[in-house]
């Protein structure tokens, strides 16, 4: 038997206020709006969907989640600051300052990692 991840589903309050969210400030391309209730998107190769559900509450830190996404960059200066320019906050990892956190509005976890930093 194979398996390959076919898309990630992400349960969100606002599909498009999150749609925002990640448009803004993550780039997101959208692929396809059903009806303003099931958002497509797609960063880099990877397809999202975000649809209507009730979020677990939010963990307070990245090591506390339940799941989290992890976004490649090969400019982590550049990342963070404009990451920031749209009211994302940006935290390093307790030992791992290397890695950055965030959350989107309705509380998944993101984590920033430069691969070629990791050996």
């Amino acid at each position: 038997m194979k398996l390959e991840l076919g898309h990630i589903e992400l349960f969100v309050k606002d599909p498009l206020a999150s749609l925002t969210f990640y448009q803004d400030g993550l780039g997101a391309e959208l692929v396809v709006n059903q009806q303003d209730t099931f958002i497509w998107i797609k960063i880099g190769t990877q397809e999202i969907l975000l649809r209507p559900g009730h979020p677990h509450q939010a963990a307070q830190s990245y090591g506390q989640s339940r799941a989290g996404i992890v976004l490649y960059t090969d400019d982590m200066e550049t990342a963070v600051y404009q990451l920031s320019g749209y009211g994302i906050q940006c935290n390093p990892m307790p030992n791992e300052p290397e890695c950055f956190t965030f959350q989107d509005p309705d509380g998944n976890w993101f984590q920033l990692v430069d691969p070629s930093s990791h050996t």
